[in-house]
């Protein structure tokens, strides 16, 4: 057993360390590459304000804040989606799943919509995520529905949050329907310093409650009965760290719009990679989706012959198949037997 735990923990370290010097590659790969092209060296340069003063301002007005955005959104993302994949006991559960990102995303909308300030956006997207997981919740609870039953009644919120999403950019004014078009599929660009610490900050809060109920959580993977004999109120527990992983994914979709599969995929493959959910794989999910999510971004700006395409839809083409693989694994006999 010793053993085991000790291959465990060598695999965690090593998949955090080959993550760590990735995403260092890819960070100074994107802050080199662009229309105003520069060699490595100089823009590690700009990024801490030396050097040329054009090289400067290209680096740490445009770059550096799009970079910045993708590292908080692919964390908050994926550690929202290990949360609540815990929480349902089921690998569908995540927030672009079960509703939470389509109340965000109608949120943030119905403010573009209404010609707010665009600072206004992450607590509208907020407040929408909230709503989705409190008719999440309130079906559940009114209903007693099984988890992988909660996670159908989910994707029908979702289904319907998307089509009161189009609904409203169908309506919008021609000159805000491409920003608002733009923004629903996922996208990084323009973010500017102001947005990036506003949700830095956020995330950091939400974490340090997330932190605080990790224990709670670690319990909760014993089963109800187990859990509720330890002393731990379950229904409020759950309730709690529901909302926890709703705030998460939901500053994360105020900052990137409503990006799927790192959520969904990641705390997948971190398991697959590091095996059961610990403090040290939740911290490697987090790593793992900030990784994710600025390669797919490099990838969508830079790899691909269209210009400009956002980048969900660079994790939706590999998104569904992913999704679709779930789908058949979990129906199949073999799992249907175990489960």
């Amino acid at each position: 057993m010793t053993t085991v735990v000790t291959s465990m923990a060598t695999r965690v370290r090593m998949l955090a360390a080959g993550l760590v010097l990735a995403l260092c590659a890819i960070v100074t790969v994107a802050l080199a590459t662009g229309d105003v092209p520069m060699d490595a060296v100089t823009a590690l340069r700009a990024a801490i304000g030396l050097g040329d003063r054009g090289d400067i301002y290209v680096v740490q007005e445009f770059r550096a804040p799009r970079i910045a955005a993708g590292l908080i959104a692919g964390a908050g993302l994926a550690v929202a989606g290990a949360v609540l994949q815990r929480l349902f006991r089921n690998p569908l559960a995540s927030p672009d799943v079960i509703g939470v990102t389509g109340g965000a995303s109608l949120g943030a909308v119905v403010v573009l919509a209404a010609g707010a300030s665009q600072y206004s956006i992450p607590v509208a997207a907020l407040a929408g995520a909230m709503v989705a997981a409190v008719a999440l919740g309130a079906i559940g609870w009114r209903t007693q529905l099984s988890t992988a039953r909660l996670v159908l009644v989910g994707l029908a919120i979702q289904a319907g949050l998307a089509a009161a999403v189009n609904l409203v950019i169908v309506r919008f004014p021609k000159e805000l329907a491409g920003s608002a078009m733009h923004w629903t599929a996922g996208s990084l660009y323009g973010r500017t310093w102001a947005e990036v610490t506003g949700a830095a900050v956020g995330s950091v809060l939400v974490l340090a409650v997330l932190c605080v109920q990790y224990r709670t959580l670690a319990v909760l993977d014993l089963g109800d009965e187990s859990a509720g004999g330890l002393g731990v109120g379950v229904s409020g527990a759950r309730l709690r760290l529901l909302f926890t992983a709703v705030a998460l994914a939901a500053l994360a979709v105020a900052i990137s719009g409503p990006i799927v599969f790192v959520a969904l995929a990641v705390p997948q493959m971190v398991r697959l990679l590091c095996g059961p959910p610990t403090a040290a794989t939740l911290a490697v999910t987090g790593l793992a989706g900030a990784t994710l999510l600025t390669a797919a971004d490099f990838v969508a700006q830079n790899l691909l012959p269209v210009q400009g395409l956002p980048v969900g839809v660079v994790t939706t083409t590999v998104g569904a198949p992913w999704l679709l693989w779930l789908l058949v694994r979990d129906s199949s006999p073999a799992n249907r037997r175990t489960a």
